[in-house]
């Protein structure tokens, strides 16, 4: 009796793979960024923009009057909770622990965030645009969900070298546009809210420092803590971020409490919040803004640096890191294999979207360009760094299908 697989499984193999591999985080927020897409253009884009967009209440009540504000202001905290989380995690113990391990994905992430901000700006400073230049961070992130999800359509045939690399560059990319949220995207500071937040703090690392292994003072406290950071004028997602950060390696029983944390979490932020946010911001109402629109300089100027920058910067760090002693490339990866990853890099999405809305935060137009160049860009980067890794990768795990179990073969 044969053991091959029938023609049935052979078939429908790649779309069972999208939901057991790295590919299924980024294959849900392509399609929630299509049906974010579909709504806006359709009978429904009033009914959408008003579900995310009417009142809820008034200002004067809560700040977050709106369920697009409780998305982006406190739904996405969770998302940079998870964040700082896992770098926490991967800076103590995982990739990012060894000096000699950091150097590469560190100074790769740092070019890739310099070189898309350095050609996002001499392009709208061409067109004299000086308004254009508060969304120089707009190119400079880079989406893990995204970039993985598409690296994970390749399967085996990548070098686990490269997947590796191009995590920890992400994740280095996310410490980046953590702080410069916080340092270039804050205004009107209000010093009693941080000083009281400051309090919150402290009193989260004396719990760590007692290896309190309780959950729940935690949660609550960082609860506290961010609705402090709310009303204190840095963003309030920045509470998730800190608040991760104090959250204890190992409890009394020296159980891994961070990293349990974090896998209880991830799935949520993964599948539910980052998905919904993409839906909430991806939306795009093309009639409204027409082919100038589209070509506008804001969005070529975002288009271009997620393209462009992201690979130039990351590939030159590469190169020259290599050429000079400073840090090794990737195991068993070519440089046209390096180069397609690099590519990769371009998808902005989810931090892309967040930053642009803080960048224009009043300023419904340019908010609209700005999303048109983050999905133009990542759809062009995602497209030619598959495109590349699929005509050049050549690994002896190829010759098995990646869709496959084992007992197909």
């Amino acid at each position: 009796m044969s053991n091959r697989p029938s023609p049935i499984r052979l078939v429908f193999a790649p779309v069972r793979a999208l939901f057991v591999s790295d590919a299924s985080a980024g294959i849900l927020l392509i399609l929630v960024a299509i049906a974010a897409m579909l709504a806006a253009n359709s009978a429904l884009a009033e009914d959408y923009h008003h579900l995310f967009h009417g009142e809820l209440f008034s200002a004067d009540v809560f700040k977050l009057n709106t369920l697009h504000l409780w998305i982006n202001d406190g739904l996405m905290a969770i998302f940079f909770f998870v964040v700082g989380l896992e770098v926490k995690r991967e800076w103590i113990e995982g990739q990012l622990s060894d000096n000699d391990q950091r150097k590469m994905p560190v100074l790769a992430a740092a070019a890739g965030m310099i070189f898309p901000a350095l050609v996002y700006l001499f392009f709208v400073n061409a067109e004299g645009a000086g308004e254009l230049t508060r969304g120089w961070a707009i190119p400079a992130a880079t989406d893990i969900a995204f970039a993985m999800g598409v690296l994970g359509l390749l399967g085996s045939r990548v070098p686990a070298s490269l997947r590796l690399f191009l995590l920890t560059v992400a994740i280095v990319d996310d410490i980046g546009a953590v702080l410069v949220i916080a340092l270039f995207y804050t205004a009107n500071l209000k010093v009693m809210w941080l000083l009281a937040a400051a309090v919150v703090v402290g009193i989260m690392m004396a719990m760590n420092r007692a290896r309190i292994s309780a959950y729940t003072p935690f949660i609550l406290m960082a609860v506290v803590l961010w609705f402090l950071v709310l009303n204190s004028g840095v963003h309030a997602t920045i509470a998730g971020v800190v608040a991760a950060l104090t959250i204890p390696m190992r409890g009394k029983d020296d159980d891994t409490m961070l990293e349990h944390l974090e896998h209880g979490l991830a799935p949520w932020s993964a599948y539910l919040i980052v998905p919904v946010f993409g839906f909430a911001n991806a939306g795009v109402e093309i009639g409204n803004l027409g082919i100038e629109g589209i070509i506008a300089p804001l969005p070529i100027a975002i288009a271009a640096g997620l393209f462009f920058g992201k690979q130039v910067g990351i590939l030159s760090a590469i190169y020259a890191a290599d050429r000079l002693g400073f840090a090794p490339r990737p195991d068993g990866a070519s440089w046209t294999e390096i180069w397609g990853v690099s590519i990769l890099c371009g998808i902005g999405f989810t931090m892309s979207l967040f930053i642009s809305g803080l960048a224009f935060a009043g300023n419904a137009l340019l908010i609209e360009e700005a999303k048109i160049g983050i999905l133009m860009g990542s759809f062009i980067s995602a497209v030619v760094g598959y495109t590349i890794l699929r005509m050049t990768t050549d690994h002896p795990d190829d010759q098995k299908s990646p869709y496959l179990d084992k007992e197909d073969l």
